[in-house]
């Protein structure tokens, strides 16, 4: 072999060796983190092991999130953990796990949809409502919450409002299952709402005439107020 030749070949095995091994490099490079946790939390909220994933995405949490800030992973950690606590009906700690998402992301409509629905559960009415509104501001026409304000406006015994709110979601999403019945039990309740009403008022009307007529026949008549005596006038 020349010696020009085994040059070139060296120059060749120099420069395959400085493209391989950072190649090698990187593949034996460990995952990030709080990739590696969220990953893990999705897969076990999945199989619908709530308790072991909302451990696996606080470990996220805990962890450097950089990488996962710079997709979408980070905003689907708060989102899916709050949802597993939902479903282990741990409302408290839903809609703390809401807040923090909120105070990274706080227009997300589906942070605040679901802050909306712990507040119903919890009885929150009012608190669920504004959730419900704020996450219309962002998309008004999101069925989801169109549905979820029904239904806590039906809660509140606020049918009329209730029957519109369905009838919007039903625009937005004709045939919704969820929307129809809503609607349905909504406007059943306000139709039975006003012969109760009806007969509230007859009720009351009964009773007032009746303490009329009691006050006029059987009142106590005023004593009148005997006249004062006045002392004879002397006679001239």
């Amino acid at each position: 072999m020349k010696f020009r030749q085994f040059i070139h070949i060296l120059a060749i095995i120099t420069l395959i060796a400085c493209f391989v091994t950072p190649v090698l490099a990187a593949e034996a490079a460990p995952a990030d983190e709080a990739t590696t946790y969220y990953n893990a939390g999705e897969t076990l909220l999945n199989l619908n092991d709530y308790e072991r994933a909302i451990a696996s995405f606080d470990q996220a949490l805990a962890s450097n999130t950089t990488a996962i800030k710079l997709s979408d992973a980070l905003l689907y950690t708060y989102r899916d953990k709050g949802y597993a606590q939902i479903q282990l009906k741990k409302y408290d700690e839903a809609i703390k796990t809401f807040e923090q998402g909120l105070a990274l992301y706080p227009k997300d409509k589906m942070l605040w949809n679901n802050k909306g629905y712990a507040n119903y559960n919890l009885g929150k009415y009012q608190d669920a409502l504004t959730s419900y509104d704020t996450a219309l501001i962002f998309e008004k026409n999101y069925t989801i919450a169109l549905i979820n304000k029904g239904d806590t406006l039906s809660k509140m015994g606020q049918y009329q409002s209730a029957i519109d709110t369905y009838k919007t979601a039903l625009e937005s999403d004709p045939g919704n299952r969820e929307a129809t019945t809503g609607l349905a039990a909504a406007q059943q309740a306000a139709a039975s709402e006003i012969p109760t009403t009806m007969i509230v008022i007859v009720v009351l009307v009964i009773i007032v005439a009746g303490l009329a007529v009691w006050y006029i026949k059987f009142r106590k008549p005023d004593e009148s107020k005997p006249a004062e005596n006045k002392p004879p006038g002397k006679k001239k």
